[in-house]
Parts: C-alpha cells; sequence; structure tokens
C-alpha cells in the first residue's frame, strides 16, 4: 500500500508522541552486523582508491544528517518533526525521524547512486540535433530521488508505521523535490568538483553535523 500524503490523523500524532529515542529496549545484534557491512564497502573502496566513490558517500551521508538534524529541531519546537519512524520498525531510534537501520542505508546510498553513473561523467543524454542535452548526473539525481521517495510512500503505508507523516501537507512529492533531490545532487556533483573545493565542502559539513549534535543532543532539543 502507497501513501503518498500524511492524514493529519490523532492516530499519528499519538504514534509520534510514542516514539523514544536513543532507547534500547528493541536493541539486536543486526546492529552490528550492519555496520560491519558499511565499514567493509567503505574500507574496499578505500583500499581499492576509489576516493571519488568514498567522497559520494560522505557527501550524501553529511547531508542527510542536517536534514535529520532540522527535522528534528522542528519537532522540538512545533511538536511534531515532518518525518518519523516508529520503535516498532527498528533496533535503535538515533533521531525522532531516523532509524538505525536507515541511516546505514543512507552512508552507503551515495555510493551507490555515484556508481551507477555512466564511466565517462560529462555523458549527456538527449544530445542530438544541436541539443547539449542533460547532464547524466542529474538524471541520475533524479532518478534515484523519485524511487527513494516512491520506497517512502510504501514505508509509510507499513502496518508498523515504518515511516510517520503528521501533517497532511507532507508526503512523497516534497519529499521528492526538497530532500531526496538535494541528497542525490550531493552525490553525484561533489567528487566533480576541484579537489581543494571538494574537500572544504566535506570538512564544513561534517564540522557543522557535528558542532549541531554536540550542541542539541545534551541541551534535549533533538
Amino acid at each position: 500500500m502507497l501513501v503518498f500524503w500524511g492524514d493529519g490523523s490523532q492516530t499519528a500524532m499519538d504514534l509520534v508522541k510514542r516514539i523514544e529515542v536513543r532507547s534500547t529496549e528493541n536493541f539486536n545484534w543486526t546492529f552490528i552486523f550492519i555496520l560491519a557491512v558499511v565499514f567493509y564497502v567503505y574500507w574496499s573502496e578505500i583500499n581499492k582508491k576509489n576516493y571519488e566513490a568514498v567522497c559520494a558517500g560522505l557527501a550524501l551521508y553529511g547531508v542527510h544528517w542536517l536534514y535529520e538534524i532540522g527535522n528534528a529541531v522542528i519537532g522540538h519546537v512545533t511538536g511534531y518533526p515532518l518525518w518519523s519512524v516508529s520503535n516498532e520498525s527498528t533496533t535503535f531510534i538515533l533521531l525522532i525521524g531516523v532509524c538505525w537501520e536507515l541511516s546505514m542505508m543512507f552512508s552507503l546510498a551515495g555510493i551507490i547512486s555515484f556508481k551507477m553513473l555512466p564511466q565517462d561523467r560529462k555523458t549527456r543524454y538527449f544530445a542530438k540535433n544541436g541539443r547539449k542535452g542533460i547532464d547524466c548526473r542529474l538524471v541520475g539525481a533524479l532518478s534515484m530521488a523519485l524511487l527513494f521517495a516512491l520506497v517512502e510512500s510504501f514505508l509509510a503505508g507499513t502496518s508498523n508505521h515504518s515511516f510517520i507523516w503528521v501533517y497532511k501537507w507532507w508526503g512523497v512529492l516534497p519529499v521528492f523535490i526538497t530532500t531526496y533531490i538535494p541528497f542525490f545532487l550531493a552525490s553525484n556533483y561533489v567528487p566533480d568538483m576541484e579537489p581543494a573545493k571538494r574537500k572544504r565542502f566535506l570538512i564544513i559539513e561534517w564540522v557543522l553535523v557535528a558542532l549541531l549534535l554536540v550542541i542539541l543532543i545534551p541541551l534535549g532539543v533533538i
């Protein structure tokens, strides 16, 4: 069952109120296995000197964390985040909108998206008869964003409420445009930045993530 918009129901609101962030009640050993898989993927890419793929993964993952922090702040200020995950659907909730399994998936999503691009990343689709065509990296980002938005639509309709949308105006379309497109633009374009700019982007991105977490978690905001 696909759900395209939040329903603003009392049920959805009650589900959000019951969420226990960073509770270990449902913790199990899949946590460790998933972490091992992520380590294996990254160290395999580093060992092969596929640094562009590593940059793609870190670029998207950093954007993911900034969005999740922003979502948690919205939840703290307004009472309800734009999206949230249920305790029943995960072993561990990191922030109100993201669980361990989901976050680890996003740690790999940038690498996957980058590897799906043509070997020649200057390729442009529909370039004929004098038309410049469309950058393959943009097409890839839009395609992955659409796929992820549809998957989230499925998750929002699961019986264990893997995803909870409270607001009636929040759903597949805003998720696709405002969330997933920026995610995959980061993974597809950052690796092709000039080395100095790429390094600066990743440092600023991850320092900002670290600072926000260190400041906001102890304050009880997220």
